[in-house]
């Protein structure tokens, strides 16, 4: 279940003209099980339409202070009923009016009204973004408590482009996440590895698997959100959350000399990656022409990363395998379990329609060395990385077995 489900959201828009990203903000937060409370300034109704987010959300957008004289006190209602307060786009004005406490109209008044949690999507102008004032007050607002998504650097209106790019609406939206989730992996060091390795036969090509990343990127962001500090190993470093540290591999070789380097410090290591059992024993460093014949490719054995980490296992560190299986899924997966010292193994059919390899949904099964079995029925990934950390953590509470007490010789840089 996501953090955002059966939560108050107030999604406060403000007049910039980065507004219409706002919308998607609202469907996103909804689709992820938010009661969002649309509040609009009248700067905001000069770039967007209040039957737009009326539609959308999950009751009329809030307007004025006098919207319903007979009704309850809007901005007051909506503070003291959300879960957070998010306002996409904040604009220089109302950064600097809620670092004053200035009440210019029913948006202000309703942080001004909130003890929830506040995330601000800052956009403007790169000159008025850079200005000191505005970093000023925005260094004073997250002393305070306040979060800050953004802003990115691209095209801005007018034209220009640089700094001050508003944040996409599904980073906007990880963050209100973010603030909604309790970090029961804060101070933790986990490393995630993602993605399908290539093994060069030739100069441009190479033997691959469908892996997409998408899985463990959706761990890695899930895990940075509940506070963990982050190392993404992945084939696919676009994917990678922003809140990780990437390190950018592309062979099951160059995989395992990253992963050597930074498991000994991980608390927790979730190996996602599809890697590839075999590789071509002599790849060629140019392009073999296919007019000389089809070539002769001779295939050995890459390194088993999970059975070296099994392997050098740390006291207290808790590792995750994954298992992308056709047939035999129990019993292959359990087999892995054992054979490689896992403490939770991570499997799935990939035969299955919109399962693993290529999709936004997974079905897992989750088996720990207790004998427990925990399945997730088809689902987001994100919803799968969930799950997985859920278990984890479970795992980290436990005397023995990933035990929170036994991690301080990780603690070293």
């Amino acid at each position: 279940m996501s953090a955002l489900s059966g939560r108050c959201v107030v999604l406060g828009v403000t007049g910039g003209i980065a507004a219409y990203k706002a919308v998607e903000v609202c469907r996103r937060l909804v689709a992820d099980g938010a009661h969002v409370v649309p509040v609009l300034t009248d700067g905001a109704l000069r770039m967007v339409g209040e039957t737009t987010f009326s539609a959308l959300a999950s009751e009329p957008a809030v307007t004025s202070l006098w919207n319903d004289p007979s009704g309850p006190i809007p901005h007051t209602a909506a503070g003291q009923r959300a879960d957070a307060v998010v306002v996409c786009p904040a604009t220089a004005r109302l950064i600097s009016d809620l670092r004053t406490g200035r009440s210019g109209d029913v948006l202000t008044a309703t942080l001004l009204a909130t003890r929830a949690p506040v995330v601000l999507a800052p956009a403007m102008h790169t000159e008025m973004w850079e200005q000191p004032s505005v970093q000023e007050n925005l260094a004073v607002l997250v002393q305070r408590g306040v979060a800050v998504v953004g802003p990115g650097e691209g095209p801005l209106a007018g034209g220009d482009s640089g700094p001050g790019r508003m944040a996409e609406p599904e980073e906007i939206v990880a963050a209100v996440e973010a603030v909604l989730t309790a970090p029961d992996l804060a101070g933790m060091r986990v490393l995630v590895t993602s993605g399908g390795t290539r093994e060069p036969i030739d100069a441009v090509r190479f033997v691959g698997n469908r892996s997409s990343g998408k899985q463990g990127a959706a761990v890695a962001e899930e895990a940075a959100s509940r506070g963990a500090e982050v190392v993404l190993v992945t084939t696919q470093s676009e994917r990678a959350p922003a809140a990780a540290r990437v390190v950018a591999v592309e062979t099951a070789a160059e995989m395992a000399a990253a992963v050597e380097i930074e498991a000994p410090r991980a608390d927790v290591v979730v190996m996602a990656a599809a890697v590839a059992d075999f590789r071509p024993a002599q790849p060629s460093g140019t392009k073999l022409k296919k007019d000389r014949g089809v070539p002769a490719v001779q295939l050995e054995p890459t390194a088993d990363i999970l059975a070296s980490l099994g392997a050098s296992k740390g006291s207290g560190q808790v590792l995750v395998g994954f298992a992308a299986e056709t047939e035999d899924i129990e019993a292959n997966a359990l087999a892995k379990l054992r054979s490689k010292n896992l403490d939770v193994i991570v499997a799935n059919d990939v035969s299955k329609q919109q399962v693993g390899f290529g999709h936004d949904t997974n079905e897992i099964v989750m088996f720990t060395t207790d004998g427990a079995r925990h399945h997730v029925p088809l689902t987001t990934k994100r919803e799968a990385a969930r799950a997985v950390l859920d278990l984890v953590v479970t795992l980290m509470d436990r005397p023995g077995t990933g035990s929170r007490d036994t991690q301080d010789s990780r603690r070293q840089p």
